[in-house]
This record gives C-alpha cells, sequence and structure tokens, in this order.
C-alpha cells in the first residue's frame, strides 16, 4: 500500500472536519469533492454555494457542508470572539468583520477556534505568510513549543534510503535561517511529526556542507552547537551531526565520513541548516526523483493549520487534507 493511502486508511478510522478556504481555486474544488467522496474527513468549504455549484455543475457536492460568511448566523459570534482575542493589539469590530468577510482564511481558523472543524488546509492560491498568520494569531503555538515550523513528506520511488524512500525534509516551508535552539527545537518537532504519520523510529541528521569537522565556518558551528543543543534536550531521539547529505543517508559514505555515528548511513528526518537549502532540497528531489512531495505540513501550532505548494495538484491537496485529519487525531 503506497504510504499516502495507508494515511487516508487512518483518516477514515476517526473521522476528522477540515475547512477549505479556497473555492476560487478549481483544485481545491476536486480535492474537496475527492477527500469527502472517499471517506477521509468531512469537509467544510467556505463561500457562496449557489455561486460555487453554478459554476461546477458536474460536480457531486452532496456530501460537503457550504459555509458562507456574509449569511452564516455563526458570522456575528466569530467576530465578537475575534475581536476580544485580539483587542490587546488593538483590533476593532469593524477590522475583525473586514476580515471575517474578506479573508475566509480567518474565519477559517475561527471555525476551529470555536471547535466547529478540526484542521484547515490552504495555500493554493495564497502566499505561505497568508496562510499562516491567521494561525498564528487566532489558534496560536501549542504549549511548551519554541516556534512553528514546517517540513515535507517526501517519498521517493525505488529508493533504498531513508524508510524505504521515506524522508521528512525540515524546514523547508517557513523559518529563513533559524539559530542554534530554534535548528534544535525543529529536529526534535519533526522527530514527532515522523513518528506520528510514518510510525517508524525517527532518524535525524542536522545536514550541513560539513561532515564531522570537515569544514571550518560559522554557518558549520551553528549546525554543531544545534547537535549539542538537541542531545542534550531531547536524548530520547537519535539526533546527529553535522552530516552531509551523502553521509546522512548512503551507509557505503557513513562509514568513512561519520563511521562513529549511529545516525549516519541511516538518516530518515533531514534537518536543513537554512531554508534556502531546504525549500532547494525538496523541490529537486519532487522534480528530478520524481517524489511526492506533501507540505508543506506546520509543526507547532496548537491545531493543525497546513499550507500547500502554489504548485500543488489536486491529489496532493487531498493527501495533506489526509495528513490534517491525522494530525487532529491527536491533537
Amino acid at each position: 500500500m503506497r504510504f499516502i493511502d495507508a494515511l487516508k486508511e487512518r483518516a477514515k478510522h476517526e473521522i476528522k472536519t477540515i475547512v477549505l478556504p479556497e473555492y476560487m481555486d478549481q483544485r481545491v474544488i476536486d480535492a474537496a469533492v475527492t477527500a469527502s467522496k472517499e471517506g477521509i474527513a468531512n469537509i467544510i468549504l467556505i463561500g457562496n454555494q449557489e455561486e460555487i455549484q453554478s459554476n461546477y455543475v458536474n460536480y457531486d457536492f452532496s456530501s460537503i457542508h457550504f459555509i458562507c460568511p456574509d449569511t452564516d448566523p455563526l458570522t456575528e459570534e466569530l467576530i465578537q470572539l475575534f475581536v476580544n482575542l485580539r483587542k490587546e493589539k488593538g483590533m476593532t469590530y469593524e477590522e475583525a468583520k473586514r476580515l471575517l468577510l474578506t479573508d475566509y482564511m480567518y474565519y477559517a481558523c475561527m471555525l476551529v477556534k470555536v471547535g466547529k472543524a478540526d484542521g484547515v488546509v490552504s495555500g493554493a492560491c495564497h502566499s505561505s505568510a497568508n496562510t499562516l498568520r491567521p494561525a498564528l494569531q487566532i489558534i496560536k503555538t501549542k504549549p511548551n513549543t519554541l516556534l512553528v515550523s514546517a517540513f515535507f513528506l517526501m517519498i521517493v520511488p525505488n529508493c533504498e534510503y531513508g524508510e524505504n524512500g521515506t524522508f521528512l525534509f525540515s524546514d523547508a516551508g517557513l523559518v529563513q535561517n533559524p539559530d542554534s535552539e530554534q535548528l534544535a527545537a525543529i529536529a526534535k518537532s519533526s522527530a514527532d511529526s515522523f513518528q506520528l504519520l510514518v510510525e517508524k523510529e525517527p532518524i535525524v541528521a542536522m545536514l550541513s556542507h560539513s561532515s564531522m569537522g570537515s569544514a571550518s565556518h560559522s554557518d558549520v558551528d551553528k549546525v554543531v552547537n544545534a547537535v549539542k543543543i538537541a542531545k542534550e534536550k531531547y536524548s530520547n531521539y537519535q539526533i546527529d551531526g553535522e552530516l552531509q547529505l551523502d553521509a546522512a543517508i548512503v551507509p557505503s559514505i557513513a562509514q568513512s565520513k561519520a563511521p562513529n555515528s549511529n545516525v549516519a548511513g541511516h538518516a530518515n528526518v533531514l534537518i536543513f541548516p537554512d531554508l534556502d537549502a531546504g525549500n532547494i532540497g525538496y523541490k529537486l528531489v519532487e522534480r528530478l526523483a520524481k517524489a511526492e512531495a506533501y507540505g508543506p505540513i506546520t509543526q507547532g501550532i496548537a491545531a493543525p493549520i497546513n499550507d500547500l505548494s502554489r504548485g500543488c495538484s489536486s491529489d496532493d491537496i487531498v493527501g495533506v487534507i489526509a495528513i490534517t485529519a491525522v494530525q487532529a487525531q491527536v491533537k
């Protein structure tokens, strides 16, 4: 069974409600109908039901719940609550109303906040900033979490490395240039996410252009310090570095570059030193190795609010809906 199909089956065991606020994108409509038909989640589409159905006359929307913020009786309650949540930041009733009625990501997050939904998937036609800003303002971070970060689940075909070709790449979507403490926290969150979603032991490599002191640079020092912090604070996980990518995943190269590391040659969670490396890395693997790439999946938010790559397909969106539903099962 394909990895994403196994996740879909897990999602079906405890059905969750997922909100899709981007009704204006056909890929989202396709994904909503598919996810609902397959029984992966209960789907809420935010938008005018008559308008959407008139634009997609051949679609079966019978199992999808529509919410139109302009007319829904819950809207006034959400506006008032949003004002209360953000009043210390100067939120007014007029601004709260404007945001909820014009930026449906805010409305989606408010539905999660009041327990009407369990998670949100957005970003097909909006930037990561526009997707995550409402989540951070309304849902906020998990308790005892240093920062929110984002990862991609990479499923590489015909690959002997990682967990039978399954990897977690982090941070590949959010934190621009993490310091050592942030890198260590990203490693811990990523290990948690891998264990939840893949249900295998995470083996975490902190990546660099250096392996175990082979190069000297302040960028290397950042990773070395992150490894030290991670080993001290998160000793229940296998985390090691600094490691070059080949030393992290190829056993024969690990023997020569990092012979004393239990992680080298076996890593399935790859922690990149900055967003440039992570974003470039996942796109290289996706395009050149024809890998499935699901994400960016967020970690560290108090409820699963997940972003999408704007180059995603409708199948990718269905996969992220399944991932979000599984995350919500253990919220």
